[in-house]
Parts: structure tokens; sequence; C-alpha cells
């Protein structure tokens, strides 16, 4: 089991990205589907134990190393973010509300911003955080719109359902 523990802790240490429990097999290769899961639980209780400056999360449907959140100020010194990688004001708006209201045609997010979002949906899906869901069984078969898995890596949400709730916003 300590082989296994290690391996995966190598595996996760490399990755930038959260690792299902698929893929963690498919690299494991002969370890059992359970077996993975209790070297990650493990893994985790070492981390946590230890006082480690990271910790092992389940995210966006898989398991991932992240540096704890007292560390984000001296990490976001040690790296400042691109410049590219900011979303404007009206980008968060249009990606807050396909989040929330998923799946969402274009028109509805325009009537609910008051402005036209088309350039910025299109934006948000070039930065993988929004997909086309599918198409709406009206006239006219508009698109539909949703977030991917990029959008709960990127801010850290093992679901949808994780969002929070309007009235904790306030």
């Amino acid at each position: 089991m300590d082989n296994l523990k290690q391996a995966l802790e190598a595996i996760l240490f490399t990755c930038d990205e959260p690792m299902t429990l698929a893929r963690l097999k498919d690299v494991c290769g002969d370890a059992k589907p359970e077996e993975i899961k209790d070297a990650l639980g493990q893994l985790r209780s070492d981390y946590d134990g230890t006082g480690r400056a990271f910790s092992l999360e389940e995210i966006a449907g898989g398991w991932q190393l992240l540096t704890r959140p007292q560390y984000a100020d001296i990490l976001s010194r040690l790296k400042k973010t691109k410049a590219d990688r900011k979303l404007s004001a009206a980008a968060l708006e249009t990606l807050a509300i396909i989040a929330y209201k998923q799946p969402i045609k274009r028109v509805d997010v325009e009537a609910i911003r008051g402005a036209q979002s088309g350039e910025l949906i299109r934006a948000l899906m070039e930065r993988n955080l929004v997909k086309i869901a599918g198409r709406d069984e009206v006239p006219g078969s508009p698109l539909m719109y949703s977030t991917t898995k990029d959008f709960l890596d990127t801010f850290g949400l093992k679901a949808v359902e994780d969002l929070p709730r309007p009235e904790e916003v306030k």
C-alpha cells in the first residue's frame, strides 16, 4: 500500500489538473479503485496531520494537490497573475449568470445583463470556462450554454452545487 501511496503522490505532484479515479487507475495499473480511494484518503490524512502547506482535495471530478489558502498572499507575491488570465467585470458577470442559470440561452443572458453578451460568451468559451450544452427545443433551436470542468477547477469547486447561494453573497 505504501508503494501505491507514493505512486499516487508522484502523479498528483506532477499534474496541474485534477486526476479522476479512472485516470489514476489507468496510470497505476493493477490497483483496484477501492485501494486507490483508501490510499488517497491516507495521503489526505498524512498531509493534514503533518501540517503541510498543501492539501489533497477532490475538485472538478478528480483529485489534486492544492496549496492551503493561508499561503495565498506569499504565493501571489511570487507569481503575479497574467493580465490575459484576468476576467473583466462584464465577463465575470456573464460567467456568473451562466453558472447559476445553466443551461441558458444567450438571449436570456442578455436579458439579465441588459447588454449584448455574444462576444463575452465566445471569450469564455475560448478560455474553456463555458461550453455549448445543446440546443433549446423552440423555433430556431438556439444554443444553450453551461460551465465546464475547467470552470470548477478554476474556482476550486467540486460541483456547481457548491456555488454560494445568492443570499450568502450579500
